[in-house]
């Protein structure tokens, strides 16, 4: 029993008391079998062979140190989200000049994708491969995978493109609403087959609706935000509302993670009411690190969900004072009862294949760290 909270209790589902976004810092070996496969002196076979044997000591990795649920550490893909809606039908690789948002620091490069004819997910899809490496490395022990959230597709390739034209069969838009939602519940449906119990979307969408000068930008080009975050909740839903009822479908929220940059800051204010109020996943995973996503008090609008917090930085190494993050929880549980929240870093350490500006010691530190306050705050 918690002597902080003497009515927290454990918690054995997704997400879990003492969590993590999914993502880890490349290993040399990996980094370097990926640049010897661009510049072809390897094999995809042989790349994969790496990348298998990679995923098995990170899985061996996580469960040392404590975690419930075990990633792939996105090891077998670039970009977050940009391989996994490139591949699907439909879908392209588009080089760009620029990356297609700003970030305060580095920049990344310019790559997004584009919508070339009818959206739809195949068992050839990529990630079923990356599935599978990192089910045969687990086992029996619970896994997590990480995709991109489907309105992710929507806003990169029709709100950020600003020379965006609808294809004849997307004139209407709700159909292709339509194709992106079927296109994600095949590609669950495809994972719990094979046996994923756990999956989670991950969302930069909501971060840019919450920044006031983003909100400025989309709205002078004719963009109702309110109206698309309530179309965007609906289509979060109608995946959530198709899903297996012993599997778990949470949300990552960020602002930008790349090479410990980001690009977007504000108050979960904006969307707290229609993203918290009305979105059925099982979970949120929220960025709260800095001052960037401001308070706690748009959780007020939370039902049901559990708030996983993301008190601890992946974004560098200094590791965060272990009472100072209890005392955040404490402030937090004012709004959300102490047995609706979790705790985690507040985004992945590698949400690109370049990685935050980190050690592997440091990174592996932040989840000891996390571990160690879960078992003080929920025993």
């Amino acid at each position: 029993m918690s002597q902080l909270f003497p009515e927290a209790t454990t918690r054995n589902q997704a997400p879990y008391r003492n969590d993590v976004v999914g993502s880890f810092l490349r290993t040399d070996a990996l980094k370097q079998a990926r640049e010897d496969f661009n510049q072809q002196k390897i094999s995809r076979e042989q790349l994969r062979e790496v990348t298998r044997q990679e995923v098995k000591k990170l899985v061996e990795l996580q469960k040392k140190h404590g975690l419930h649920a075990v990633s792939d550490g996105e090891f077998s893909r670039a970009w977050w989200h940009l391989d996994f809606l490139a591949e699907l039908d439909g879908m392209d690789w588009q080089e760009t000049e620029i990356f297609n948002v700003n970030f305060t620091g580095h920049k990344p490069k310019g790559q997004t994708v584009k919508i070339v004819g009818n959206i739809d997910f195949s068992d050839n899809h990529s990630f079923v491969d990356a599935y599978r490496i990192l089910k045969e490395a687990a086992g029996d022990y619970p896994t997590k995978f990480t995709i991109p959230a489907p309105n992710m597709l929507h806003i990169i390739c029709c709100v950020r493109a600003e020379d965006y034209q609808p294809l004849p069969q997307y004139q209407d838009e709700q159909k292709l609403y339509d194709d992106i939602a079927n296109a994600y519940i095949k590609a669950m449906n495809k994972f719990y087959e094979m046996g994923l119990r756990n999956l989670q979307l991950d969302d930069t969408s909501w971060g840019q609706f919450c920044a006031a000068d983003k909100r400025k930008e989309f709205e002078a080009r004719g963009f109702n935000l309110d109206e698309l975050a309530e179309k965007y909740v609906a289509l979060l839903n109608r995946i959530v509302d198709a899903k297996p009822a012993d599997m778990s479908i949470t949300m990552h929220i960020c602002r930008g993670n790349f090479r410990s940059s980001w690009f977007s800051e504000g108050s979960y204010a904006p969307v707290a009411e229609v993203l918290f109020g009305k979105c059925r996943v099982d979970g949120f995973f929220l960025e709260y690190d800095t001052e960037r996503a401001g308070g706690f008090e748009p959780l007020r609008y939370i039902k049901d969900q559990q708030v996983v917090l993301g008190l601890i930085t992946s974004k560098f190494g200094d590791l965060e004072d272990k009472n100072a993050i209890i005392a955040r929880i404490q402030e937090a549980a004012k709004i959300v009862p102490i047995n609706q929240l979790c705790l985690s870093p507040q985004c992945g350490f590698a949400s690109t294949e370049e990685g935050n500006i980190l050690t592997e010691e440091a990174q592996w530190a932040k989840l000891d760290l996390i571990k160690e306050i879960a078992e003080e705050v929920w025993g």
